[in-house]
């Protein structure tokens, strides 16, 4: 479920030099990385790489090919997986889309079984399969979260896949990804997982989690920015996705340049589509580069305390923390209750402090780069506005 609160006050690595490498820290206290990561050095100095090569010889290609390679495989070390079991995408939209494009819904297994919990473009790409065959069945959360027993009454030997977020977006919630992959595959059904909401902010081993599918994009946790996103692929399942959505890349030999043949790409590359997001990929492969320098383990450990120290002073001051109140059950994400999010957030900013409305509720989600004092700044504003 949710990483432990670390014990020691302090991080497992030089604080101090990570701030330094974060400019917005200088004049503000952003804690929305469920939203959005600050600009770093490392993520600027690789954007600037790629425009200099972009100035200086006009049109790279094998240099940019080998950048993007570089970013599949970072991520595949993020996950625990080989850099041919992970394709590039522009999005979780897209890769999505991409996997449900490759699943047959006219056989005896039809059934989506998705969780309340998704992200709501994740929701949509399985509802559009309904053309083709689908029957999509939502499970509810309840009290911030849904239980395994709703998953094992909404799974059936009819289920083709399930659908189930790494975190929910809307509180930071953590699902037992092992768990419900247990409840899928008795049932001989598939597991999706977007780990867009957590990945980046504790250790996560995509082969041992029994997932099918892992995705996430790059601008939240992983330190990156929008246009990019891959997605993992079981090994011995890649093989048997045929995906509609495909593009020149998800070729065998793309530079053929075979415009009457459809063969695929060796593993989870079949899944790659047009010319990839070349500069996006730069700044990824830097921003995940520089998490696991640092160790995701460290990371998860002073997130968790940072979130442990949120919820002990958010009590404190009386604010409504909505369910799970528990930090050892969500990400470093914690959602407050308030009648406008978008107006709460709007008064933080104004009080230096960044972060991230959902509707009715406002959402303070702290990184590696966060201290205590950067949580305490953010609790005590947080309370003056809703007061």
């Amino acid at each position: 479920m949710g990483y432990p609160p670390a014990m020691n006050p302090t991080p497992d690595f030089d604080l101090d030099a990570v701030r330094r490498r974060i400019p917005i820290l200088a004049t503000h206290v952003p804690m929305n990385a469920c939203s959005q990561a600050p600009q770093s050095e490392p993520a600027r100095e690789a954007a600037e790489a790629y425009l200099t090569s972009w100035a200086t010889a006009g049109m790279d290609w094998d240099r940019w090919m080998a950048e993007v390679d570089a970013a599949r495989a970072e991520f595949a070390a993020l996950v625990g997986g080989a850099p041919g079991d992970v394709a590039v995408a522009t999005s979780v939209s897209q890769a999505t889309a991409s996997i449900a494009s490759g699943l047959d819904f006219t056989g005896r297994r039809f059934r989506v079984v998705v969780s309340g919990a998704e992200f709501p473009t994740v929701s949509h790409v399985w509802l559009a399969q309904e053309r083709f065959g689908a029957e999509v069945v939502t499970v509810p959360t309840r009290n911030g979260t849904v239980t395994l027993q709703a998953y094992e009454e909404a799974v059936t030997d009819r289920t083709l896949v399930v659908s189930a977020a790494l975190a929910w977006y809307q509180n930071g919630a953590v699902q037992d990804v092992g768990a419900i992959a247990e409840v899928a595959h008795r049932q001989g059904a598939l597991l999706y997982v977007d780990a867009y909401q957590a990945l980046g902010s504790r250790p996560f081993d995509a082969p041992s989690s029994g997932a099918d599918f892992v995705a996430s994009g790059n601008l939240k946790f992983l330190m990156g920015i929008p246009g990019i996103a891959f997605v993992w692929v079981r090994p011995d399942l890649a093989s048997k996705l045929h995906p509609a959505v495909t593009g020149w890349f998800g070729r065998r030999e793309p530079f053929a340049f075979d415009a009457g043949r459809l063969d695929w790409a060796d593993g989870a590359r079949r899944l790659d589509l047009g010319t990839p997001p070349i500069l996006e990929a730069y700044v990824a492969r830097a921003g995940m580069a520089w998490l696991r320098e640092i160790g995701l383990d460290a990371v998860g450990a002073w997130t968790g305390a940072l979130g442990a120290h949120l919820a002990e002073r958010a009590a404190e001051l009386g604010l409504e923390i909505l369910e799970p109140v528990d930090p050892a059950r969500r990400t470093p994400t914690t959602a407050f209750a308030c009648a406008d999010g978008h107006a709460v957030e709007e008064a933080l900013r104004r009080r230096g402090i960044i972060a991230s409305a959902r509707g009715p509720a406002v959402r303070l989600a702290p990184h590696f780069y966060n201290t205590l004092d950067d949580v305490d700044r953010a609790v005590e504003a947080l309370a003056e506005v809703l007061a």
